[in-house]
């Protein structure tokens, strides 16, 4: 949000990487789409986000994962303590999520909320409904709550370099060893106000099903504020 003005009130973000490696030993495709949408107003902002990954090892499918997500802000006078909501719905070959979905809310705390500093914590609680595979046989369809923190950062150095970052951990409010993490990080260096190299790290676990992924990706990035 600190990178939102007075005038400026539409957001919106696209990248897509992949590579194609091939030897006499193998081969593997990777293929990775992103997009997000923003629209903020004085006392609320919308969120719209969605990822989608492929790739094979020699003729084994080793990703086939979609996440999509929609959140909301609303704003109190002053905006360093502010609500959220999120409904969120993923499926992944890598961790093993057959159908995923989680909805909750919960409150923030903007400890930076400047144009070049932003750096958020917040805490809510999300039902999760879940359909996963234990093992390659094994259906495990489950609901439960979740206690959900975040922490969320973006760094601007000179206009040029971006460091940016969103970590979730998300426990069971039932089970103790039930537990997921995701955490994404990203560098960023502008050639234009819209154009930047990017290269994101993103990691996920799923306690539950023993599972965890971590993927690097580098290209470009389309970014623009209206």
């Amino acid at each position: 949000m600190a990178q939102f003005s007075d005038s400026v009130h539409y957001y919106g973000k696209y990248a897509s990487t992949g590579s194609v490696n091939r030897t006499q030993d193998g081969r593997s495709y990777l293929l990775s789409n992103n997009f997000k949408l923003g629209v903020s107003k004085k006392k609320i902002a919308l969120n719209a986000s969605g990822g989608w990954v492929y790739g094979e090892q020699d003729g084994v499918l080793t990703n086939n994962d979609l996440s999509t997500a929609m959140d909301f802000n609303l704003f109190r006078a002053v905006r360093q303590i502010y609500y959220w909501g999120l409904a969120s719905y993923d499926k992944s070959t890598s961790l093993k999520i057959n159908d995923r979905f989680q909805g909750g809310a919960g409150i923030a705390y903007n400890i930076l909320d400047r144009k070049k500093a932003y750096l958020s914590l917040s805490d809510g609680i999300l039902f999760e409904n879940s359909d996963l595979f234990l093992e390659d046989t094994i259906r495990d369809v489950y609901h439960t709550f979740r206690n959900s923190f975040r922490v969320a950062y973006k760094f601007v150095i000179h206009d040029i370099v971006t460091i940016d970052g969103t970590h979730f951990l998300q426990n069971s409010l039932s089970h103790g060893s039930d537990f997921n993490i995701r955490s994404t990080s990203n560098l960023a260096i502008a050639l234009r106000k819209w154009l930047s190299i990017t290269a994101t790290l993103t990691y996920n676990k799923l306690n539950r099903t023993g599972r965890e992924n971590l993927l690097m990706t580098y290209g470009l990035t389309v970014e623009k504020y209206w």
